[in-house]
């Protein structure tokens, strides 16, 4: 089994670990003639790695109590996890009383321990939360295209196969009506204008494209994902060096 992977990193809190680091991502999802999946995932100096495996292609986080986690990626029932940073976070998605964990209930999908349709039914009927201070989002897709998102103490939209839907770093919920320089608006619109005019025939070199031009510096994007689901193949690169590329194919 081949593992790929460095150390980057932003300000965000892992799940066991005092640290703040920080995750902002760029999520897709398209159903055209294919349904393709694509991902940025942007962190700065937090160790990762990409680990192939039988049942998923997991983008994995080392986190200081619980060693390394499977945060992000595909898996071979067609699910796609993604899990973006909120700006600016949200108390109301702090753990209160009795709830489920965010990241949890996502690594639950990654792992195909549950259906997407009962992390929705999760969604509906009870709190969810994240981690104290931070909010993660979660940006997630099953095998007939149909797209969950869920922003903790905030709410939950479920969209049945939709023609495409993005997730960066800003609420659905509030829109606007906030400002912080991590949001990723200019990253949403720049990806909704070339979705807008995407063919039928979008295909895994188009969402490559997409991601290279959201793609990010500062925070660097360090895994950009495409995963063409109707033909169950993962492609990846890292550190935005988009001609070479790995490849994983479930038959």
């Amino acid at each position: 089994m081949r593992l790929t992977g460095k150390k980057n990193i932003c300000t965000y809190r892992t799940i066991g670990s005092e640290r703040r680091e920080s995750i902002m991502c760029t999520s897709i999802v398209v159903n055209k003639n294919k349904t393709i999946v694509g991902w940025n995932l942007d962190l700065l100096d937090m160790e990762y790695r990409v680990r192939p495996a039988d049942e998923g292609v997991y983008i994995e986080v080392n986190d200081a109590k619980e060693g390394w986690m499977p945060l992000f990626g595909a898996n071979s029932r067609g699910d796609f996890v993604g899990m973006p940073t909120c700006w600016p976070t949200d108390r109301r998605s702090d753990p209160t009383g009795d709830g489920e964990n965010v990241i949890m209930m996502d690594i639950d999908l990654l792992l195909q321990k549950k259906t997407l349709q009962e992390i929705r039914d999760i969604a509906a009927e009870r709190p969810v939360y994240s981690i104290p201070g931070l909010t993660f989002m979660s940006a997630l897709s099953d095998a007939d295209g149909n797209v969950l998102h869920i922003v903790p103490g905030q709410g939950y939209s479920y969209y049945e196969k939709p023609e495409y839907k993005i997730l960066t770093n800003f609420s659905p919920y509030k829109q606007n009506s906030e400002t912080h320089p991590w949001m990723g608006w200019d990253r949403y619109h720049t990806a909704e204008e070339m979705l807008e005019k995407a063919s039928d025939d979008f295909d895994v070199e188009d969402c490559f494209e997409l991601l290279r031009t959201v793609s990010q510096e500062v925070c660097p994007t360090v895994v950009s994902m495409v995963y063409d689901v109707t033909d169950r193949t993962v492609y990846w690169c890292e550190n935005r060096d988009w001609d070479k590329r790995e490849l994983w194919r479930w038959k």
